[in-house]
């Protein structure tokens, strides 16, 4: 059985690299709600697990962190070596098979945007989430949110973890969907506690751009965010 459903980029990495740069979604609402919510990072060592074409690992590494980043796409770690100039260590690795660069207990952060919904199980990567991090370090990531994404189910059940098939501007991406009570469920069981969640709303475009989505990420949960810490070693 297929862990994830990352190959989705396979063919289409160069086009969502494109795409992402200078769209209204990234500019006035991704992004100004994900770096938001992100604390100070300055000489912290910092893990970007799923880094994509690595918009945040360059962010990361310009407010003095010290990055490691990965991805699963060779594309996207290419593309994320450039923009970063070589100051930061990247690899090509897969989010869901052990993390064998790391050794135990490396970093003060995980920094994993828009990655983990491509995972069928949470709770091996979030283990290796733990290892890897320092005794109350924290993971910070964001996802597609349970309410909004189960317009897009097959089965209109909250409660199950499905797969979703959504045909984007670029391509067919598949992800799946679980509910809140499972992803707090996976914190857990991997030895992390919530700390904040956080539902971000678009910042107002000036009057010349559009944005065709402005209204509706206003009114509804797009996205979601989660700072845990990690409290234990897991179960």
């Amino acid at each position: 059985m297929k862990k994830h459903t990352g190959d989705s980029y396979d063919q289409l990495a160069e086009k969502y690299a494109d795409d992402q740069e200078n769209k209204p979604w990234s500019t006035y609402f991704e992004r100004p709600g994900i770096l938001n919510f992100l604390p100070d990072l300055a000489h912290k060592d910092v893990l970007d697990a799923g880094c994509g074409p690595g918009f945040y690992t360059r962010y990361m590494v310009d407010q003095g962190a010290h990055v490691t980043a990965f991805d699963l796409n060779p594309f996207f770690v290419e593309h994320t070596k450039q923009r970063t100039e070589q100051r930061a260590t990247i690899y090509q690795a897969n989010l869901a098979e052990p993390l064998t660069f790391a050794a135990d207990s490396s970093f003060d952060f995980i920094v994993c945007i828009l990655v983990l919904h491509y995972l069928k199980d949470w709770q091996p990567t979030l283990a290796e989430f733990n290892r890897v991090l320092r005794p109350g370090g924290r993971l910070i990531f964001s996802t597609h949110h349970p309410f909004t994404d189960l317009e897009f189910a097959p089965n209109d059940d909250y409660f199950a973890t499905t797969l979703i098939e959504d045909e984007w501007k670029i391509g067919k991406m598949r992800f799946y969907r679980r509910p809140l009570s499972q992803i707090s469920q996976d914190l857990l069981q991997t030895g992390f506690i919530i700390e904040e969640i956080a539902e971000p709303q678009p910042i107002k475009p000036p009057d010349h751009v559009t944005f065709n989505s402005y209204e509706r990420s206003l009114k509804k949960p797009m996205r979601l965010l989660v700072r845990a810490q990690k409290t234990t070693t897991g179960r």
